[in-house]
């Protein structure tokens, strides 16, 4: 219970953070063009909340449905405007400020995503080093001959220091390229080239990992098989197991490192396993059945007893990557480009079949990225938040009608016909994209309950 309040404030922080940073750059700069703006909404329908602030009175609301926002403006499309106030109506802007007014959403979400990788390029992250583990059998990654404890060095040419880094060439790549190569270093210090095939990472679909598709998992460090932490109420304590209890076999087979620990734990979900311990002289035999919980749509097994971590070296395993403040900024825009320029080529390849649909996700999914992300700490919520800000503007730039993009697809048009458009020509257009939208959300709606009823 206490996880499902976690992903819900996770959630309504993110989509509140996006809705008002988004409605806020519409709200700025029709202001600054010299438009009237009688309301700022967060949320739909009747509002719960409503105040009126300035010298205009704009109206401040909070709408019983939170799902998105909006700011009206003076309009002679929307009702009669008083004589001394048309000059400050919308419709009687120019062509170019009614564009800035409506590009200003999206920007608003790509500014925001800038600031925020800004910020946590100077602050510096903790994260993983690109180490790779055994790679998982008939897979692309054992194919190419990766081999366990092999650090990765370079991805296509581009180095990296992170496994985030790695992922993220990796997928940025698989969207063009069949076969990507890898440059790796052993634990002997040699160096070596993996040309890994990316074909199997396309074929992912219904939030399935692509890393998990090309066979690549990070390397577990070679820990002995000794409890250092039970976890209070679990099955663990529950059978009497304390810290310092070493496993020595499970069901009769021999375990020699923690990680044979979890993947026997994992594929037990409710099925009873014979533990043998010893805790210095003393032999002891513990029945335990792991508790079956959910991952990710896939049911596996916890009995609640954590790894003896003494002597483990943080060094060994994690990196921090900190830039300086104009090398920072410069990051954070390459970070925001590029990951438009990924997302315009995902939507891309998902119109052509190249990409599957299922690849979309709805708010279920995001709610769910959102509390795995708030779990993990601030840094990785906020690179989430960021993620998705990018992703709503670069949605919301398409030109489909009904979304800003629409709106600007509009006003290109009056540029080139030197007239605005019909009416009648507006009304079939937001038809258009209002029947897509909606097939939209029913696509990414149906992947969330696939995602949560698998099979």
């Amino acid at each position: 219970m206490n996880d499902f309040f976690v992903y819900l404030f996770a959630f309504g922080l993110l989509l509140g953070v996006l809705i008002v940073v988004h409605e806020f750059g519409h709200y700025v700069v029709a202001r600054w063009v010299g438009v009237k703006v009688l309301r700022f909404s967060v949320g739909f329908g009747r509002p719960v909340f409503m105040t009126r602030l300035g010298r205009d009175g704009t109206e401040w609301a909070i709408g019983v449905f939170p799902l998105g926002g909006y700011v009206r403006m003076l309009d002679e499309g929307e009702g009669e405007v008083a004589p001394h106030e048309l000059h400050r109506s919308f419709n009687r802007q120019s062509v170019w400020k009614r564009m800035a007014v409506v590009a200003a959403g999206p920007l608003a979400n790509l500014l925001l995503a800038v600031v925020v990788y800004w910020g946590l390029f100077m602050h510096g992250m903790e994260e993983l080093r690109p180490i790779l583990g055994a790679p998982v059998a008939e897979s692309p990654a054992a194919a190419a001959g990766i081999k366990d404890g092999e650090r990765v060095l370079k991805v296509g040419g581009d180095t990296v220091q992170t496994w985030s880094e790695m992922r993220w060439i990796l997928l940025r790549q698989m969207v063009e390229q069949d076969s990507i190569e890898m440059e790796v270093i052993n634990q002997r210090n040699e160096i070596s080239f993996r040309r890994l095939g990316l074909l199997d990472a396309r074929k992912v679909d219904n939030g399935s990992d692509p890393l998990e598709k090309l066979g690549l998992r990070f390397s577990r460090p070679k820990l002995p098989p000794v409890v250092g932490k039970i976890l209070p109420g679990s099955v663990a304590m529950a059978a009497g197991v304390v810290p310092g209890d070493k496993v020595v076999s499970i069901d009769g087979k021999p375990i020699t490192s923690w990680s044979e620990v979890v993947e026997t734990v994992s594929a037990s979900p409710g099925s009873p396993l014979s533990f043998v311990l010893t805790h210095g002289d003393d032999v002891r035999v513990v029945e335990m059945t792991p508790a079956a919980v959910d991952n990710n749509g896939r049911e596996i097994g916890r009995i609640g007893a954590a790894v003896d971590e003494t002597g483990l070296s943080r060094d060994d395993l994690l990196v921090t990557v900190r830039y300086g403040v104009a090398s920072a900024l410069g990051k954070a825009f390459e970070e925001t480009w590029d990951k438009s320029l990924f997302s315009l080529r995902m939507m891309g390849k998902m119109v052509t079949g190249a990409l599957s649909w299922r690849n979309i996700s709805g708010p279920v999914t995001i709610a769910d990225y959102a509390g795995q992300s708030a779990k993990l700490g601030a840094s990785h919520y906020l690179k989430f938040l960021a993620l998705v800000s990018i992703s709503l503007a670069v949605l919301n730039l398409l030109p489909i009608p009904i979304l800003d993009g629409g709106h600007l697809l509009y006003y290109v048009a009056e540029i080139v016909r030197g007239r605005p458009l019909s009416d009648q020509s507006m009304v079939i257009g937001q038809k258009i994209g209002l029947a897509f939208i909606l097939m939209l959300m029913a696509f990414a709606l149906y992947n969330d309950l696939t995602r949560l009823i698998p099979g």
